[in-house]
């Protein structure tokens, strides 16, 4: 064991020399002078404790540098990540293009584009060019284009767009009821059905076919060219015109005049088969004619045959004299000039818009429709 004594044997033999390691052995006199003289400084107080003095940190731009350098670059990482991922999944998804058509919205029950059921809950949807669109006995459904208008579209209708170009927008209404009301141009929206062409000159109309293809037009504001085969009817607000297949649309009518005049007219279009039928039922239009029905005689000039037309032309003269430029035997013959100036003195409308859409749209007749 390694004890105090085993220490003093291993020190070397200096004098003073234990005293000086534990206090043991002889003083050294010197030692114990130094002693004496130095004890009146002696200190008895435990260690103060003093705090722990941290070095401050100072920041040169250098070491700023190094500092922020690392967020940097890991910012500048991600940035660069979401860019290729925004360029990956945009380039493998090409920016889809507007379906050119008519939208479709405010729908009830369950109408059909095509075999495509629509529903409320999915917004809008869109008919565009050759698709159809049809709706069931318990379907309604509404069309808009911005620069053309909107269709509300009944029960039990089926509809065809047939195109959307710039000067012209055209439906088929094979069967139904539809409601439009048009803000675009005169003449650049056209409803084809099967015994007439609807043309719009600035209005809002109600257009119904039947199963047989047998149609309707009733006008409540501007008015509506009806046309088939070069038989034209002109519709202005709140009259109504009949149409047939293979027949095209009879004389138009304002809905308030009498129903023996109503009923004579409709034979007179449709029904008669003899002169002698036509006559009679032509005697009871004239009749039963009031001035604001002066709108059917002008129609009925170029329907009647020539003997027909003296009469009418004397009752229509009645009412609303021809201006001045207008001569009995120019519209004996049907002078279009004479009779387009005519019925500009009806007070319903100019009549050269519908000539302006003839002229622009001569060539554009759905085949089956016009010849």
């Amino acid at each position: 064991m390694d004890t105090g004594k085993n220490r003093a044997e291993n020190r070397p033999s200096t004098k003073g020399s234990d005293y000086l390691w534990d206090r043991s052995g002889e003083p050294d006199p010197e030692i114990q002078k130094l002693e004496s003289l130095l004890g009146k400084f002696r200190h008895d107080s435990p260690t103060p404790v003093f705090p722990v003095i941290v070095p401050e940190r100072r920041w040169t731009f250098f070491s700023w540098r190094l500092r922020i350098f690392p967020a940097l670059a890991t910012a500048a990482v991600a940035v660069a990540a979401i860019v290729v991922v925004t360029f990956l999944v945009y380039r493998a998804k090409p920016t889809p293009t507007t379906l050119v058509g008519w939208d479709v919205f405010e729908v009830q029950g369950a109408p059909r584009i095509g075999r495509k059921t629509l529903s409320a809950n999915e917004g809008r949807s869109r008919l565009g060019i050759g698709q159809m669109l049809e709706t069931d006995s318990q379907s309604r459904a509404s069309l808009q284009e911005d620069d053309t208008g909107k269709i509300q579209v009944d029960p039990r209708t089926r509809l065809r767009l047939l195109s959307m170009s710039s000067g012209l927008k055209r439906i088929a209404l094979d069967r139904g009821t539809i409601h439009t009301y048009i803000w675009a141009p005169p003449g650049q929206f056209v409803v084809d059905t099967p015994s007439a062409v609807t043309v719009d000159l600035g209005c809002a109309y109600t257009l119904q076919v039947d199963d047989s293809g047998a149609g309707m037009v009733r006008t409540s504001l501007g008015w509506v060219g009806f046309k088939l085969n070069g038989h034209e009817s002109f519709i202005p607000a709140g009259a109504a015109c009949a149409t047939r297949p293979k027949v095209g649309p009879g004389t138009p009518y304002f809905e308030d005049s009498s129903a023996e005049f109503r009923a004579a007219l409709t034979r007179f279009d449709f029904e008669d088969s003899t002169p002698e039928q036509r006559a009679h039922d032509i005697t009871i239009v004239l009749r039963e004619a009031r001035k604001e029905d002066s709108l059917t005689l002008w129609h009925l000039l170029a329907r009647a045959d020539d003997q027909q037309r003296v009469l009418v032309y004397d009752r229509l003269s009645r009412f609303v004299p021809p201006p001045a430029t207008v001569t009995k035997e120019g519209i004996l013959r049907l002078d279009q000039p004479m009779l387009d100036r005519w019925w500009n003195e009806l007070g319903f409308d100019d009549i050269s818009v519908w000539r302006h859409w003839e002229r622009s749209w001569a060539g554009t007749a759905t085949p089956g429709r016009e010849k």
